[in-house]
């Protein structure tokens, strides 16, 4: 007996994967859609957190080696049309093929207890192209989780996981909704929490202390951090600006704030 058909759109398990794009229902659920190679062989590093793959045929032969590597491991790999691929997946021009994966989140107070010498919290961060670069940079920078506090963007976004390429799945991602509370339980934990703010009193190349464990505190991207949230930091910084602009983009400033420290702490 030859291959099924590829799976339609109108297809019951289809359809039932079509709705982890609701947020509500990720939440019940605990699971999550993952798009693209990266982030799907990002996951079956991970035993135990893909559950399935669905994938059209032009992308099961393109990416043969990972369909191989996922039946090895007893996840499902299903074939679809390409409109039923595209219905699960929100890119412009999708990459055919996207995973079911479980919810990855830890509590804080297991990344605080492993003792992180970096981390990265992010207070309101909405936009989900920012939170998932900013999972990037600190899985480059070596960073030891990253805390997604306050009212910042749901981390199973489809953009968040599609910026993230991958790095959702390696390093801890903390869901944290009173963002003072992880700022205290930080610096509780013997991390200097560090405040990005372009008016801060120490200079992120001059004096900003990044020798020992540190976590950055990162606002939203359009107002910042609030007084009462930065107030609570052991040390406000910037980032100095040579030419005109008025301000660096979240994702960026972020990056640069973790590789410094990165760079203090392999020196050191």
């Amino acid at each position: 007996m030859g291959p099924s058909a590829p799976l339609v759109a109108g297809n019951a398990r289809v359809k039932d994967a079509r709705r982890l794009s609701r947020r509500s229902v990720r939440s019940e659920r605990r699971l999550f859609l993952a798009d693209g190679p990266k982030a799907v062989e990002g996951a079956l590093e991970v035993p135990g957190r893909l559950v399935e793959v669905f994938a059209t045929p032009a992308a099961t032969e393109r990416y043969d080696a990972l369909a191989r590597a996922a039946r090895e491991a007893d996840v499902a790999w299903t074939t679809v049309d390409d409109r039923a691929l595209a219905s699960l997946s929100d890119a412009v021009s999708p990459a055919g093929l996207v995973g079911v994966c479980h919810f990855l989140d830890v509590g804080l107070d297991e990344v605080l207890a492993s003792a992180p010498r970096l981390l990265a919290i992010c207070a309101d961060v909405r936009d989900p192209g920012n939170a998932g670069t900013v999972i990037r940079c600190a899985d480059a920078a070596g960073a030891d989780a990253v805390v997604l506090a306050g009212s910042s963007v749901d981390a199973y976004n489809p953009k968040t996981v599609r910026a993230s390429v991958g790095s959702l799945f390696h390093l801890p991602v903390v869901v944290e909704p009173d963002a003072a509370a992880a700022v205290r339980a930080a610096r509780a934990a013997g991390l200097t929490v560090l405040a990005a703010d372009g008016a801060g009193e120490r200079d992120l190349y001059a004096d900003a202390p990044l020798e020992g464990p540190v976590a950055w505190l990162l606002g939203n991207e359009a107002w910042g951090l609030p007084e009462d949230l930065a107030a609570l930091a052991d040390h406000r910084v910037a980032i100095p600006i040579h030419g005109r602009a008025e301000s660096l983009n979240l994702s960026t400033a972020a990056a640069l704030c973790l590789y410094e420290t990165a760079r203090h702490h392999r020196r050191g």
